[in-house]
């Protein structure tokens, strides 16, 4: 499972231990999630969209995201 925790936490300033407050989860289980070396329960996972204000596909996916700049300018892919 991918996610983007990690970028949203730098858009706010936010440490890992914050999050984990805010959560009411340990900060590890945070570091593990960012890390792809745990996957959340759907009820955590919830949790942390409702945090960020986001729905649950902007912050976990089973697909690599794109890019930022490639989503938002649709950048053309390069031709071999």
């Amino acid at each position: 499972m991918y996610n983007r925790i990690a970028v949203l936490r730098a858009e706010r300033s936010m440490s890992r231990q914050i999050l984990a407050r805010e959560l009411g989860v340990n900060q590890q289980t945070v570091g593990f999630i960012e890390r792809s070396d745990y996957v959340p329960s759907l009820e955590l996972a919830f949790k942390i969209a409702r945090f960020f204000n986001l729905p649950i596909e902007a912050v976990f996916s089973p697909e690599p995201f794109r890019p930022l700049s490639e989503q938002l300018y649709e950048m053309p892919r390069k031709q071999a």
